[in-house]
């Protein structure tokens, strides 16, 4: 009798520094992997920018290197039944709908430009409504603000949007766009996983709210901007199918945001279930069940998975930086050329020695929600000025991370009403034990790092199962990537811990302000010009 065929699912997995595509088994395990980095534009302090183009070739070189890994260890493509799409979420690509050519780098998730932009929105009439309309808060993270700035600030972009022919998306959009052919085919969509991140969205109706968009026009009339179709998370038809290279045809059935596929891939189904991913960022999902809870604690309302017409949604705390801390003590101040070696210099020392790092570089997202703080290193016991070494400042930038998860987590008890059992982590920094074993003795609750940690990408993979029939019910998933699990448990004195956390929130005090006062210093400095050059002109008679 002839053995049951074989079945893959290939995923997408585009992130905020690198793209990759990796095939799963029905097992949940990654049988072939390709990565490839791009490039990181900052154009100025706090700007992050990303080529849309290089970002589709760097998808497409991924999808070609997987497959020959693929079916060099004797796999057939054919046995690839769907394809799924997780990617960064909130970063901005604006194009030309009669040409398809993006009109501008992408906006990066993480840029700061807009902060004053979002403190002019925050001042408006109707501003204390919006987070019940859209479960977001106003800030310069989510999409609308860098339409605004890309409306207000680029020539180009204004004149498609006079014309009528300005598309706006966020990376689902554009990658399924342009692996659709581009405006041949004109697969316009986007999931409520990352259409949720927008601010343009109703969290409830999962359409785009006339409130919000006449409420965030500015200057402008967003409805006259072409907006893409919401549609379910897993679905056969409407994400098209790969108009070139080796997997050319093979349908793409799904897409997820990249922190909603992560929980989907720690199969946090069920209300009450969390997890945690330590990447660039830092991301804390909250399973809420089916009707969104609208936070009152400094937390984002979003929607974790659509993927029968009944959304499931979460509550979210976002830190702006994890991993790109460690980057930039390896990038910035030299300390190494490897990640690993960051944690081994945190335990070279047997704690911080009283030093408290805000890495505050794109200001502090959830639960503060801070534009204008900056990155801050402060040295907060008397008298270790002269103790403080590399493996202090280490041990800081990873415990920054662990702190703020624990204001998110206890935003999310005081919000949803129920004590945490467990976290689910993965991500890059949750392979350093010092980390992992670091947040347990903060939030006082067992830490579960899987085996396999490429569950973001493992949970786009089970959103194009579900579409295409691999997949068929949640329960064939509960043994998926269950051995090889590590639990940290808290071994840390509470009251010590607690100290430790206080020390924190008098750091993140004093990290306030200091964007608004350089902003308000430029103005000063731009005003005290203008006025030598009016000088100037009335004394060479000029003007009058």
């Amino acid at each position: 009798m002839a053995g049951k065929e074989e079945v893959f699912v290939g995923s997408i997995d585009q992130g905020t520094t690198s793209s990759r595509f990796l095939i799963f088994n029905t097992a949940g395990e990654p049988v072939a992997v390709h990565q490839e980095e791009f490039t990181q534009i900052y154009p100025n302090p706090g700007w992050h920018e990303h080529d849309p183009e290089e970002i589709v070739r760097s998808v497409e070189n991924c999808i070609e290197g997987a497959l020959k890994i693929f079916e060099k260890d004797g796999h057939s493509k054919d046995s690839i039944k769907a394809i799924g799409i997780t990617n960064q979420r909130e970063t901005t690509v604006v194009w030309d709908t009669t040409t398809g050519e993006a009109l501008h780098n992408a906006i990066v998730w993480t840029d700061t430009r807009t902060a004053g932009i979002a403190r002019e929105l925050k001042a408006q009439k109707g501003s204390d409504k919006t987070m019940n309309i859209c479960g977001e808060p106003i800030s310069s993270y989510p999409s609308a603000t860098k339409l605004l700035w890309l409306l207000k600030n680029v020539e180009k972009v204004r004149k498609v949007y006079e014309a009528g022919n300005l598309a706006f998306g966020t990376i689902d959009t554009w990658l399924t766009y342009k692996l659709n052919g581009g405006p041949v085919m004109n697969v316009f969509v986007s999931d409520p996983t990352n259409a949720s991140r927008t601010m343009f969205m109703d969290i409830r109706k999962l359409q785009y709210s006339d409130e919000m968009l006449e409420f965030l026009s500015y200057e402008f009339d967003l409805k006259k901007v072409h907006m893409p179709k919401i549609v379910r998370s897993a679905d056969k038809e409407v994400y098209g199918k790969l108009s070139t290279g080796p997997l050319k045809g093979f349908p793409i059935m799904g897409c997820l945001g990249d922190q909603s596929a992560a929980l989907v891939g720690q199969k946090g189904f069920e209300a009450g279930s969390a997890k945690n991913t330590y990447g660039t960022g830092c991301f804390l999902l909250y399973n809420t069940g089916d009707k969104p809870i609208i936070s009152t604690h400094g937390l984002l309302t979003t929607v974790a998975f659509d993927f029968d017409g009944k959304p499931v949604y979460a509550l979210e705390g976002s830190i702006a930086v994890a991993g790109s801390g460690v980057k930039f003590l390896m990038n910035n101040l030299g300390f190494s050329q490897a990640s690993h070696k960051i944690t081994e210099l945190a335990e070279s020392v047997p704690d911080n020695g009283g030093l408290v790092f805000v890495t505050a570089f794109s200001g502090l997202f959830a639960p503060y929600w801070i534009d204008d703080a900056h990155g801050t290193m402060l040295v907060l016991t008397v008298g270790i000025t002269h103790h403080t070494e590399r493996g202090h400042i280490a041990r800081a930038t990873l415990e920054a991370v662990c702190f703020q998860t624990k204001a998110i987590l206890d935003a999310m008890q005081k919000d949803s009403g129920h004590e945490l059992k467990e976290l689910k982590v993965d991500g890059g920094m949750s392979n350093s034990a010092l980390c992992m074993q670091t947040q347990a003795d903060l939030v006082g609750i067992p830490i579960v790092r899987p085996k396999m940690r490429e569950t973001t990408a493992l949970g786009a993979a089970i959103a194009a199962g579900f579409a295409s029939g691999v997949w068929k019910s949640f329960d064939e998933l509960r043994e998926v990537n269950t051995v090889g699990e590590t639990v940290f448990e808290a071994k840390m004195e509470k009251r010590d811990s607690e100290k430790m956390f206080k020390r924190w929130g008098r750091a993140v005090q004093m990290s306030k302000g200091w964007l608004a006062e350089e902003e308000e210093l430029e103005g000063h400095e731009v005003e005290a010009k203008e006025i030598k050059e009016s000088i100037k002109e009335d004394e060479s008679g000029v003007s009058k």
